[in-house]
């Protein structure tokens, strides 16, 4: 079921967009496949070599989430372009709202227009600036969920024990230190750079190609995924980081309570 559900979120696009080339969607299909064999595998071994948190929901739950939502209601504003429906509509006067609303000097949305190159048009820009701001407005309730999970419902032990090990597979705990401090400051990273990267992605753009050919990035299939990625990548690295943070957090408390409860066997011998 996960699998299928990477599947369908990937081929999202392809599916509801009208106009698509044969080359395009087979292009699509076959990424989807990848990442769907790809979850399966992770999901199906004991030890995941790719997948962090695999046995901590919702952490990915709500990573998918986000996907799937930033690419649906994306997706529904471009299809409202060509063929308007109510739903179309709807979505388009929700992402033209959020989009007037986050542009202001200096806002990661007024940055995300600034990749645009000086030919584009006030149209162009208000494609672009109401598709960051939708993507952007998504990263940050589905962080909102996160946090409150994290601090308000006792994430991640609410069902079962945590397996350090096996939900950080990348995480190397023989290399470098305490186990703690390199979780902290892997956390600490992971949230800089997950605050940094909507505010330094424009100017690298605009730095190395001097601006985005304004119809490239407008066409449907490649907007909807650059603004996609650019919301979404930010906000899974500061979940990463949160998440690193809190095993840290847990660590430590169980690290606490062994060595109180040694205390406590050698007082009462």
């Amino acid at each position: 079921m996960r699998a299928f559900l990477v599947v369908i979120a990937i081929a999202t696009p392809s599916i509801l967009l009208p106009g698509i080339s044969g080359d395009a969607k087979q292009l699509v299909a076959l990424a989807a496949l990848f990442a769907g064999c790809l979850t399966f595998i992770e999901y199906n071994s004991d030890y995941p070599s790719v997948t962090e948190f695999r046995d901590a929901a919702p952490y990915n739950r709500l990573r998918f989430v986000m996907l799937l939502a930033t690419v649906l209601g994306l997706t529904m504003i471009e299809r409202g372009r060509t063929d308007p429906n109510s739903l179309t509509e709807l979505s388009r006067a929700i992402g033209h709202l959020i989009g007037k609303a986050a542009d202001f000097p200096y806002s990661p949305v007024r940055l995300a227009t600034l990749m645009l190159a000086d030919s584009a048009t006030p149209e162009q820009v208000m494609i672009v600036r109401d598709a960051a701001g939708l993507a952007y407005f998504t990263s940050l309730v589905t962080l909102s969920i996160f946090v409150t999970l994290v601090y308000l419902q006792s994430w991640p032990l609410r069902t079962q024990p945590f397996n350090v090990w096996v939900n950080l597979p990348t995480f190397d705990p023989t290399v470098g230190g305490d186990v703690v401090g390199r979780l902290e400051r892997d956390g600490r990273v992971n949230i800089a750079l997950g605050f940094l990267l909507p505010f330094v992605t424009p100017f690298f753009v605009s730095l190395a190609s001097h601006g985005l050919n304004p119809l490239s990035l407008t066409s449907p299939q490649t907007l909807i995924w650059t603004m996609t990625l650019w919301a979404f990548l930010p906000a899974g690295l500061f979940m990463r980081g949160i998440a690193m943070g809190r095993v840290a957090d847990l660590i430590r408390a169980a690290r606490l309570a062994r060595d109180r409860a040694a205390d406590d066997r050698l007082a009462t011998a």
